[in-house]
């Protein structure tokens, strides 16, 4: 059959009306119009769609069937027609967001749901990585847009800053450098030390900054989670380093002492970081303006 959505409705609208000139009226379809293409429909049905009389039209049992299946097609349409709107406008689909520990654990959750509570047909499949493994990523065009530490140079790429995140000692209370008002990673990277799983950007983040100062980070034990982090300092296993956020969340539930890191590379911000606005899906321009709301402006880094 070579019946089209538009003598689908047309024939819908000369049925519910009773009348062929009432259904052209309700299509906008002049009548001659109207008449010829309900020819056609049932020329290409090969069957008689409508006993028509001299009040007008009523539906023959075939033509029944038609309208049946016709609602159900326009139906599907219309469905189909808000589900494509719905990834236009960023309401369903998959993004997929990069973004280092620190947004994950602490940002990001108290951020992204309320956004995300809103679509209920959209995913979003979030990436942990180092704020230079995501500018890299971003810069070769692999990756739409993420939230990076601005500690790190992103030539080319404009970066949005949405949150403070700068990065503390922890100490067990009687630990000689609890003592102290602040302290040099130097200083840290000679003690015992609790450190997050390897997997993590946070981990490969400190140990980036310890191979520059010529030493390695040498944990006692490694963590999965920021709580299991601060349980083991409290017990004074050794030291750790924690975005401030989390360590003055998790203060409450354990013991230990909170100190300021004296390297300007600890005192950090996130940012939302991406190449160009308008190549961004629609999705991820709606999420990055969420994220952005009350910050300061976007801003280019490096030439």
């Amino acid at each position: 059959m070579r019946i089209d959505l538009a003598d689908l409705q047309l024939f819908l609208c000369i049925a519910d009306a009773g009348s062929i000139t009432h259904g052209a009226a309700r299509a906008n379809l002049a009548l001659a119009s109207a008449s010829e293409r309900l020819r056609n429909i049932e020329a290409d049905a090969g069957v008689p769609l409508l006993h028509r009389h001299a009040r007008g039209v009523v539906t023959t049992e075939a033509g029944e069937a038609l309208a049946h299946h016709a609602r159900l097609i326009l139906h599907q349409r219309t469905l189909l027609q808000g589900e494509l709107r719905d990834f236009a406008t960023g309401a369903r689909g998959t993004l997929h967001l990069y973004a280092n520990t620190a947004a994950l654990t602490e940002y990001l959750p108290r951020t992204l749901a309320p956004w995300l509570a809103s679509r209920p047909h959209l995913q979003v499949d979030l990436k942990e990585r180092t704020s230079v493994e995501i500018v890299r990523t971003i810069d070769a065009g692999l990756a739409e847009a993420g939230i990076v530490s601005d500690a790190v140079e992103a030539p080319g790429l404009i970066r949005q800053a949405v949150a403070e995140d700068h990065l503390v000692l922890i100490a067990p209370t009687g630990h000689r450098l609890a003592s102290r008002r602040s302290v040099a990673f130097a200083d840290i990277l000679g003690e015992p030390f609790v450190g997050l799983a390897a997997s993590s950007a946070l981990h490969a983040h400190l140990d980036d900054h310890a191979r520059a100062a010529g030493r390695t980070l040498a944990p006692r034990i490694r963590m999965h989670t920021y709580e299991g982090i601060c349980e083991m300092v409290s017990h004074g296993i050794g030291v750790s380093v924690l975005p401030l956020g989390v360590a003055r969340r998790l203060r409450g539930r354990h013991t230990y002492r909170i100190r300021p890191i004296m390297d300007s590379w600890s005192r950090r911000r996130l940012c939302l970081c991406y190449r160009d606005w308008s190549a961004l899906s629609a999705p991820m321009q709606s999420l990055l303006l969420h994220l952005g709301q009350g910050t300061g402006g976007a801003y280019r880094s490096g030439p």
